[in-house]
């Protein structure tokens, strides 16, 4: 009789993605994971002791995935693409959307440390430089599109609505040019 097959931890943290994709974080727990893999309960509560540790290797995974499908660039504007790419996101990953940023996964921030965070570095020094702004005024724009983008993306997360990339595009540009225009004239 050949050895039964092995569930390994990224099987597990694979798995337990693919249950918050389909039906939301709250559908994660030891039996839907293990029901995925065809499996029991088992493998789920030895490489992971309690749900929580679960849940944060998937919150890991989940928020790769998202930067990832963020810096899907086709051209253009590289802030207006992320921006599209970010209310897209929430249109087409509800349930991971939802996961990221509307389950306190964010706690204990504020968002000034978030748009000041070095992970946001190369973005503020990117629309600095596209946008002849300074590192300040450029924080500042981003954090307008942030906003922006991330009550549209909320929008359609929690709402059967249409998503609709050509008002999308155009509500961006006007925000942009917007913001950019403010900042110049010092009003950040």
């Amino acid at each position: 009789m050949p050895p039964k097959a092995k569930i390994t931890k990224e099987m597990l943290v694979d798995a337990a993605f693919g249950v918050v994709r389909e039906a939301g974080a709250e559908a994660v727990n030891a039996r839907t994971v293990a029901k995925k893999l065809n499996c029991s309960t088992q493998p789920v509560m030895y490489h992971f002791p309690t749900m929580e540790a679960l849940r944060r290797a998937v919150y890991a995974k989940a928020d790769a995935f998202h930067t990832d499908y963020l810096m899907n660039f086709s051209g253009g504007n590289p802030m207006l693409e992320l921006g599209r790419n970010y209310i897209r996101f929430g249109s087409e990953e509800k349930h991971l959307f939802r996961f990221l940023f509307q389950s306190n996964g964010l706690s204990g921030g504020e968002l000034s440390r978030m748009t000041g965070a070095e992970e946001a570095r190369p973005m503020i020094d990117l629309l600095s430089r596209e946008a002849g702004l300074g590192t300040e005024e450029a924080r500042a724009v981003f954090r307008v599109l942030f906003l922006t983008v991330h009550g549209y993306a909320s929008m359609l997360a929690n709402n059967e609505m249409g998503y609709d990339e050509a008002a999308v595009s155009a509500d961006l540009e006007l925000i942009f040019r917007g913001a950019v225009s403010g900042a110049k004239e010092g009003a950040c």
